[in-house]
């Protein structure tokens, strides 16, 4: 099963922007990685008479949206958790998520001066790292906002394993 690890914290506290940061250097290395954004508010963002839309208002429990290099899925999912995600993810090393707080899963929390100085999660056995740039001390290792190729040696050394890519193509 693929890996998934939660990136979260509280509201613009620079969860994306770890994201955007952690992404290139998890790829640099060779490991193909997916993402998943969670959302606490309903989103459609299949515009209303497109024809993905009117496949979909037809009654089409899924529709993909396909071009040459990008494909996009609207598909009904009454569950949202990450178990129910997790299939859309077969052959990648790992499922980094924005959000998921509740979830049972590995977490790294962003904690940002400018919006507090204290980790939301600090109890939760699932914690596995804290990015910030506030002093502090847990039981999970604390790793720097600018400190992304740690940060990615850690993910790295703790839920990554190389694969033969060669025979992957």
């Amino acid at each position: 099963m693929t890996p998934i690890i939660c990136i979260v914290g509280r509201s613009q506290t620079g969860k994306t922007t770890l994201l955007e940061k952690l992404i290139p250097v998890l790829t640099g290395r060779g490991y193909r990685i997916g993402t998943i954004k969670h959302s606490h508010h309903i989103f459609d963002f299949d515009k209303i008479g497109k024809d993905s839309w009117r496949h979909k208002d037809a009654g089409a429990e899924t529709v993909i949206i396909a071009s040459p290099g990008k494909i996009a899925m609207i598909k009904d999912d009454q569950e949202g958790t990450l178990d129910s995600l997790h299939k859309f993810f077969a052959g990648l090393d790992l499922v980094i998520t924005e959000g998921y707080k509740g979830e049972q899963k590995p977490k790294i929390e962003v904690v940002r001066a400018a919006r507090h100085t204290e980790a939301l999660l600090a109890d939760d056995p699932n914690l596995i790292a804290v990015a910030t740039d506030v002093e502090m001390v847990l039981k999970a290792p604390v790793f720097g906002l600018e400190d992304i190729e740690q940060l990615a040696d850690f993910i790295e050394k703790n839920y990554l394993t190389r694969t033969d890519r060669s025979q992957q193509k």
